[in-house]
Protein backbone atom coordinates (compact mmCIF):
# COMPACT_ATOMS: atom_id res chain seq x y z
CA UNK A 1 0.00 0.00 0.00
CA UNK A 2 1.19 3.52 -0.82
CA UNK A 3 2.84 5.53 1.95
CA UNK A 4 5.12 8.50 2.62
CA UNK A 5 7.88 6.29 4.02
CA UNK A 6 10.65 6.33 1.40
CA UNK A 7 12.60 3.47 2.98
CA UNK A 8 9.52 1.28 3.01
CA UNK A 9 8.62 2.16 -0.58
CA UNK A 10 12.22 1.70 -1.64
CA UNK A 11 12.28 -1.83 -0.20
CA UNK A 12 8.88 -2.56 -1.68
CA UNK A 13 10.01 -1.48 -5.14
CA UNK A 14 13.15 -3.62 -4.95
CA UNK A 15 11.04 -6.70 -4.17
CA UNK A 16 8.59 -5.81 -6.95
CA UNK A 17 11.43 -5.36 -9.44
CA UNK A 18 13.24 -8.57 -8.53
CA UNK A 19 10.10 -10.73 -8.62
CA UNK A 20 8.91 -9.31 -11.96
CA UNK A 21 12.17 -8.82 -13.86
CA UNK A 22 11.55 -11.78 -16.18
CA UNK A 23 8.10 -10.42 -16.99
CA UNK A 24 9.63 -7.03 -17.84
CA UNK A 25 12.11 -8.72 -20.18
CA UNK A 26 9.34 -10.64 -21.93
CA UNK A 27 7.25 -7.49 -22.25
CA UNK A 28 10.21 -5.67 -23.82
CA UNK A 29 10.63 -8.45 -26.39
CA UNK A 30 6.91 -8.47 -27.15
CA UNK A 31 6.84 -4.69 -27.69
CA UNK A 32 9.83 -4.92 -30.06
CA UNK A 33 8.09 -7.67 -32.06
CA UNK A 34 4.85 -5.68 -32.31
CA UNK A 35 6.60 -2.47 -33.39
CA UNK A 36 8.83 -4.29 -35.90
CA UNK A 37 5.79 -5.95 -37.45
CA UNK A 38 3.86 -2.67 -37.66
CA UNK A 39 6.73 -0.81 -39.33
CA UNK A 40 7.28 -3.60 -41.87
CA UNK A 41 3.70 -3.13 -43.00
CA UNK A 42 4.34 0.53 -43.90
CA UNK A 43 6.28 2.12 -46.76
CA UNK A 44 8.54 4.04 -44.36
CA UNK A 45 11.68 2.44 -45.75
CA UNK A 46 14.54 0.83 -43.87
CA UNK A 47 14.62 1.13 -40.09
CA UNK A 48 18.11 -0.15 -39.20
CA UNK A 49 17.61 -0.74 -35.49
CA UNK A 50 14.84 -1.43 -32.99
CA UNK A 51 16.22 -2.33 -29.58
CA UNK A 52 15.07 -2.31 -25.98
CA UNK A 53 16.16 -2.46 -22.36
CA UNK A 54 14.72 -2.88 -18.89
CA UNK A 55 15.86 0.05 -16.76
CA UNK A 56 18.34 -0.81 -14.03
CA UNK A 57 16.75 -1.09 -10.58
CA UNK A 58 19.01 1.49 -8.95
CA UNK A 59 18.51 3.92 -11.83
CA UNK A 60 14.76 3.64 -11.35
CA UNK A 61 15.05 4.62 -7.70
CA UNK A 62 17.43 7.50 -8.49
CA UNK A 63 15.04 8.86 -11.12
CA UNK A 64 12.08 8.73 -8.76
CA UNK A 65 14.11 10.44 -6.07
CA UNK A 66 15.26 13.15 -8.47
CA UNK A 67 11.95 13.90 -10.19
CA UNK A 68 9.08 13.04 -7.86
CA UNK A 69 9.93 12.31 -4.24
CA UNK A 70 10.33 15.83 -2.87
CA UNK A 71 7.11 17.17 -4.39
CA UNK A 72 5.03 14.14 -3.37
CA UNK A 73 6.26 14.32 0.21
CA UNK A 74 5.79 18.10 0.33
CA UNK A 75 2.19 17.59 -0.79
CA UNK A 76 1.83 14.71 1.69
CA UNK A 77 0.72 12.46 -1.16
CA UNK A 78 1.37 8.75 -0.54
CA UNK A 79 3.15 6.96 -3.36
CA UNK A 80 4.45 3.70 -4.74
CA UNK A 81 7.65 4.13 -6.76
CA UNK A 82 6.56 1.77 -9.55
CA UNK A 83 3.62 4.05 -10.43
CA UNK A 84 5.98 6.84 -11.50
CA UNK A 85 8.24 4.91 -13.87
CA UNK A 86 6.87 5.14 -17.41
CA UNK A 87 10.29 4.19 -18.81
CA UNK A 88 10.90 1.03 -16.77
CA UNK A 89 10.73 -0.67 -20.16
CA UNK A 90 12.37 1.33 -22.95
CA UNK A 91 12.36 0.85 -26.72
CA UNK A 92 14.65 2.76 -29.07
CA UNK A 93 13.89 3.07 -32.79
CA UNK A 94 16.72 4.31 -35.01
CA UNK A 95 15.66 5.67 -38.41
CA UNK A 96 18.00 6.39 -41.28
CA UNK A 97 16.62 9.90 -41.82
CA UNK A 98 15.09 12.59 -39.63
CA UNK A 99 11.88 12.86 -41.67
CA UNK A 100 11.10 9.20 -40.90
CA UNK A 101 10.67 10.02 -37.21
CA UNK A 102 7.23 11.57 -37.60
CA UNK A 103 6.09 8.69 -39.82
CA UNK A 104 7.12 6.16 -37.16
CA UNK A 105 5.40 8.24 -34.48
CA UNK A 106 2.19 8.30 -36.51
CA UNK A 107 2.19 4.51 -36.78
CA UNK A 108 2.71 4.14 -33.03
CA UNK A 109 -0.05 6.64 -32.23
CA UNK A 110 -2.45 4.61 -34.38
CA UNK A 111 -1.75 1.31 -32.63
CA UNK A 112 -0.91 2.11 -28.99
CA UNK A 113 -2.44 4.09 -26.15
CA UNK A 114 -0.65 7.45 -25.85
CA UNK A 115 0.31 8.50 -22.32
CA UNK A 116 2.70 11.35 -23.10
CA UNK A 117 4.86 12.74 -25.92
CA UNK A 118 8.07 14.76 -25.49
CA UNK A 119 9.45 16.37 -28.64
CA UNK A 120 13.11 16.99 -27.90
CA UNK A 121 13.67 18.08 -31.51
CA UNK A 122 11.34 21.06 -31.11
CA UNK A 123 12.69 21.77 -27.63
CA UNK A 124 16.28 22.06 -28.84
CA UNK A 125 15.46 23.97 -32.03
CA UNK A 126 13.42 26.59 -30.14
CA UNK A 127 16.23 27.38 -27.71
CA UNK A 128 19.20 29.51 -28.68
CA UNK A 129 22.73 28.66 -27.58
CA UNK A 130 21.77 25.22 -26.33
CA UNK A 131 23.03 21.79 -27.09
CA UNK A 132 21.66 18.35 -26.49
CA UNK A 133 20.48 15.35 -28.40
CA UNK A 134 17.32 15.42 -30.46
CA UNK A 135 14.65 12.79 -30.75
CA UNK A 136 11.00 12.09 -30.05
CA UNK A 137 10.07 10.39 -26.78
CA UNK A 138 6.67 8.74 -26.36
CA UNK A 139 5.20 7.06 -23.29
CA UNK A 140 2.91 4.31 -24.56
CA UNK A 141 0.80 1.40 -23.36
CA UNK A 142 -0.99 -1.46 -25.06
CA UNK A 143 -4.40 -0.42 -26.37
CA UNK A 144 -7.64 -2.16 -25.36
CA UNK A 145 -7.65 -4.41 -28.42
CA UNK A 146 -4.14 -5.72 -27.65
CA UNK A 147 -4.87 -6.18 -23.94
CA UNK A 148 -7.89 -8.28 -24.89
CA UNK A 149 -5.58 -10.81 -26.56
CA UNK A 150 -4.53 -13.59 -24.14
CA UNK A 151 -0.86 -13.40 -25.13
CA UNK A 152 -0.64 -9.71 -24.15
CA UNK A 153 -2.90 -9.59 -21.08
CA UNK A 154 0.03 -10.10 -18.68
CA UNK A 155 1.66 -6.88 -20.00
CA UNK A 156 -1.41 -4.68 -19.52
CA UNK A 157 -0.02 -2.87 -16.49
CA UNK A 158 3.37 -2.10 -17.96
CA UNK A 159 3.69 1.08 -20.04
CA UNK A 160 6.89 1.72 -21.94
CA UNK A 161 8.89 4.60 -23.34
CA UNK A 162 9.83 4.77 -27.01
CA UNK A 163 12.70 6.96 -28.20
CA UNK A 164 12.69 7.66 -31.93
CA UNK A 165 15.86 9.12 -33.43
CA UNK A 166 17.66 9.38 -36.72
CA UNK A 167 20.98 7.61 -37.09
CA UNK A 168 22.81 10.95 -36.79
CA UNK A 169 20.79 12.00 -33.74
CA UNK A 170 21.60 8.70 -32.08
CA UNK A 171 25.32 9.18 -32.72
CA UNK A 172 25.14 12.69 -31.25
CA UNK A 173 23.26 11.46 -28.19
CA UNK A 174 26.01 8.95 -27.43
CA UNK A 175 28.68 11.64 -27.69
CA UNK A 176 26.54 14.21 -25.88
CA UNK A 177 26.33 11.99 -22.82
CA UNK A 178 30.12 11.77 -22.74
CA UNK A 179 30.54 15.53 -22.33
CA UNK A 180 31.07 16.13 -18.61
CA UNK A 181 29.84 19.09 -16.56
CA UNK A 182 27.94 20.64 -19.46
CA UNK A 183 26.23 23.21 -17.26
CA UNK A 184 29.48 24.39 -15.75
CA UNK A 185 31.95 24.45 -18.62
CA UNK A 186 33.20 27.84 -19.93
CA UNK A 187 31.28 29.64 -22.65
CA UNK A 188 33.99 29.10 -25.25
CA UNK A 189 33.63 25.34 -24.82
CA UNK A 190 29.85 25.64 -24.97
CA UNK A 191 30.16 27.47 -28.30
CA UNK A 192 32.41 24.71 -29.64
CA UNK A 193 29.88 22.09 -28.59
CA UNK A 194 27.12 24.08 -30.28
CA UNK A 195 29.16 24.18 -33.48
CA UNK A 196 29.64 20.42 -33.30
CA UNK A 197 25.92 19.93 -32.68
CA UNK A 198 25.14 22.10 -35.71
CA UNK A 199 27.47 19.98 -37.87
CA UNK A 200 25.61 16.84 -36.83
CA UNK A 201 22.32 18.55 -37.69
CA UNK A 202 23.71 19.62 -41.06
CA UNK A 203 24.83 16.04 -41.74
CA UNK A 204 21.30 14.82 -40.97
CA UNK A 205 19.83 17.27 -43.47
CA UNK A 206 22.43 16.56 -46.14
CA UNK A 207 21.91 12.80 -45.97
CA UNK A 208 18.19 13.42 -46.41
CA UNK A 209 18.78 15.72 -49.39
CA UNK A 210 21.15 13.21 -51.00
CA UNK A 211 18.48 10.55 -50.57
CA UNK A 212 15.84 12.79 -52.13
CA UNK A 213 18.05 13.73 -55.08
CA UNK A 214 19.02 10.11 -55.68
CA UNK A 215 15.36 9.09 -55.58
CA UNK A 216 14.57 11.75 -58.18
CA UNK A 217 17.36 10.50 -60.41
CA UNK A 218 16.09 6.94 -60.15
CA UNK A 219 12.55 8.10 -60.85
CA UNK A 220 13.68 10.00 -63.92
CA UNK A 221 15.71 7.03 -65.11
CA UNK A 222 12.94 4.49 -64.69
CA UNK A 223 9.81 6.53 -65.40
CA UNK A 224 10.78 7.97 -68.77
CA UNK A 225 9.81 5.84 -71.78
CA UNK A 226 12.70 3.89 -73.25
CA UNK A 227 11.75 5.24 -76.65
CA UNK A 228 12.76 8.74 -75.49
CA UNK A 229 16.06 10.22 -76.66
CA UNK A 230 18.98 8.43 -75.08
CA UNK A 231 21.23 11.48 -75.13
CA UNK A 232 18.78 13.90 -73.56
CA UNK A 233 19.85 16.62 -71.15
CA UNK A 234 16.95 16.83 -68.72
CA UNK A 235 17.14 18.82 -65.53
CA UNK A 236 15.97 17.93 -62.07
CA UNK A 237 14.04 20.46 -59.98
CA UNK A 238 15.20 23.26 -62.27
CA UNK A 239 18.86 22.39 -61.73
CA UNK A 240 21.42 21.82 -64.50
CA UNK A 241 21.91 18.39 -65.97
CA UNK A 242 23.31 15.84 -63.52
CA UNK A 243 25.17 12.59 -63.81
CA UNK A 244 21.78 10.91 -64.22
CA UNK A 245 21.43 12.41 -67.71
CA UNK A 246 25.04 12.16 -68.96
CA UNK A 247 25.66 10.22 -72.14
CA UNK A 248 28.11 7.90 -70.38
CA UNK A 249 26.44 4.90 -68.80
CA UNK A 250 25.81 5.21 -65.05
CA UNK A 251 23.67 3.48 -62.46
CA UNK A 252 20.64 5.65 -63.17
CA UNK A 253 20.44 5.32 -66.94
CA UNK A 254 21.46 1.65 -66.63
CA UNK A 255 18.32 1.11 -64.54
CA UNK A 256 16.21 2.83 -67.16
CA UNK A 257 17.52 0.67 -70.02
CA UNK A 258 17.91 -2.65 -68.20
CA UNK A 259 14.53 -2.20 -66.53
CA UNK A 260 12.91 -1.94 -69.96
CA UNK A 261 14.33 -5.26 -71.16
CA UNK A 262 13.94 -7.11 -67.84
CA UNK A 263 10.67 -5.76 -66.49
CA UNK A 264 10.04 -8.47 -63.92
CA UNK A 265 13.49 -8.33 -62.31
CA UNK A 266 14.31 -6.15 -59.31
CA UNK A 267 17.75 -4.61 -59.73
CA UNK A 268 19.37 -4.02 -56.33
CA UNK A 269 21.13 -0.69 -56.01
CA UNK A 270 24.53 -1.90 -54.81
CA UNK A 271 24.68 -4.61 -57.51
CA UNK A 272 23.81 -2.07 -60.21
CA UNK A 273 26.52 0.27 -58.92
CA UNK A 274 29.14 -2.51 -58.98
CA UNK A 275 28.04 -3.80 -62.39
CA UNK A 276 28.23 -0.38 -64.02
CA UNK A 277 31.72 0.09 -62.59
CA UNK A 278 32.73 -3.25 -64.13
CA UNK A 279 31.59 -1.92 -67.52
CA UNK A 280 33.41 1.39 -67.13
CA UNK A 281 36.65 -0.32 -66.09
CA UNK A 282 36.67 -1.97 -69.53
CA UNK A 283 35.45 1.12 -71.40
CA UNK A 284 35.32 4.38 -69.46
CA UNK A 285 33.56 6.10 -72.34
CA UNK A 286 30.83 3.49 -72.80
CA UNK A 287 27.57 5.32 -73.46
CA UNK A 288 24.02 4.49 -72.52
CA UNK A 289 23.16 4.41 -76.22
CA UNK A 290 25.80 1.66 -76.62
CA UNK A 291 24.20 -0.33 -73.80
CA UNK A 292 20.80 0.08 -75.40
CA UNK A 293 22.10 -0.98 -78.79
CA UNK A 294 23.94 -4.00 -77.40
CA UNK A 295 20.71 -5.33 -75.92
CA UNK A 296 18.63 -4.61 -79.00
CA UNK A 297 21.10 -6.41 -81.27
CA UNK A 298 22.03 -9.38 -79.10
CA UNK A 299 19.45 -10.16 -76.45
CA UNK A 300 17.49 -12.61 -78.62
CA UNK A 301 20.65 -14.63 -79.29
CA UNK A 302 21.60 -14.57 -75.62
CA UNK A 303 18.12 -15.70 -74.59
CA UNK A 304 18.38 -18.65 -76.98
CA UNK A 305 21.70 -19.52 -75.37
CA UNK A 306 20.20 -19.08 -71.90
CA UNK A 307 17.43 -21.59 -72.75
CA UNK A 308 20.04 -24.05 -74.04
CA UNK A 309 22.31 -23.56 -71.01
CA UNK A 310 19.52 -23.98 -68.44
CA UNK A 311 18.22 -27.10 -70.19
CA UNK A 312 21.70 -28.62 -69.86
CA UNK A 313 22.24 -27.24 -66.33
CA UNK A 314 18.83 -27.16 -64.57
CA UNK A 315 20.39 -26.41 -61.17
CA UNK A 316 22.10 -23.24 -62.41
CA UNK A 317 20.73 -19.74 -62.98
CA UNK A 318 21.11 -17.20 -65.77
CA UNK A 319 20.36 -13.78 -64.33
CA UNK A 320 19.73 -10.52 -66.23
CA UNK A 321 23.25 -9.45 -65.24
CA UNK A 322 24.61 -12.60 -66.91
CA UNK A 323 22.49 -11.91 -69.99
CA UNK A 324 23.81 -8.34 -70.23
CA UNK A 325 27.40 -9.56 -69.87
CA UNK A 326 26.88 -11.90 -72.81
CA UNK A 327 25.22 -9.11 -74.85
CA UNK A 328 28.17 -6.80 -74.20
CA UNK A 329 30.60 -9.53 -75.21
CA UNK A 330 28.77 -9.98 -78.51
CA UNK A 331 28.54 -6.22 -79.05
CA UNK A 332 32.31 -5.63 -78.80
CA UNK A 333 34.41 -8.73 -78.16
CA UNK A 334 37.67 -6.85 -78.11
CA UNK A 335 36.63 -4.29 -75.52
CA UNK A 336 34.56 -6.68 -73.41
CA UNK A 337 36.75 -9.74 -73.74
CA UNK A 338 37.05 -9.92 -69.93
CA UNK A 339 33.36 -9.28 -69.17
CA UNK A 340 32.99 -13.08 -69.15
CA UNK A 341 35.35 -15.36 -67.27
CA UNK A 342 37.13 -18.11 -69.22
CA UNK A 343 34.75 -21.01 -68.55
CA UNK A 344 31.50 -19.20 -69.43
CA UNK A 345 33.19 -17.54 -72.42
CA UNK A 346 34.44 -20.87 -73.84
CA UNK A 347 31.00 -22.47 -73.41
CA UNK A 348 29.32 -19.50 -75.07
CA UNK A 349 31.79 -19.50 -77.98
CA UNK A 350 31.23 -23.24 -78.54
CA UNK A 351 27.49 -22.75 -78.58
CA UNK A 352 27.79 -19.75 -80.91
CA UNK A 353 29.73 -21.78 -83.49
CA UNK A 354 27.05 -24.47 -83.51
CA UNK A 355 24.29 -21.87 -83.51
CA UNK A 356 25.74 -20.06 -86.52
CA UNK A 357 26.32 -23.30 -88.42
CA UNK A 358 22.70 -24.28 -87.86
CA UNK A 359 21.59 -20.86 -89.08
CA UNK A 360 23.51 -21.40 -92.34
Amino acid sequence: MASLNFKKENDSFRKFYDSNWKLFENAKKAYIRIISSLLKETDIGEVPKIEGRVKDKEECIKKFNRKYQSKLEADEQPYEIKDYLSDLIGIRIICLYEDQIEVVAKVLKQHFKIIDVTDKIAAVESTEDSFGYKGLHMDLALNDQMVALPKYQQYAGYPFEVQIRSLIQDAWSVLDHKIKYKKSIPNDLKRRINVLSALFELADREFKEIRNSTTELIHQATADPISGPLDDSKTISGQPSTAGSDKTVNAFNFLRIAGHFFRDFEFEDYKVDDFVQDILKLDNGFQKSDLHQSLIENLKTVRDYSDYFLAKNPDNTFSPYTSIRHCLYLYDQETFNRILSKGPKDRFEGWLRAYREDAV
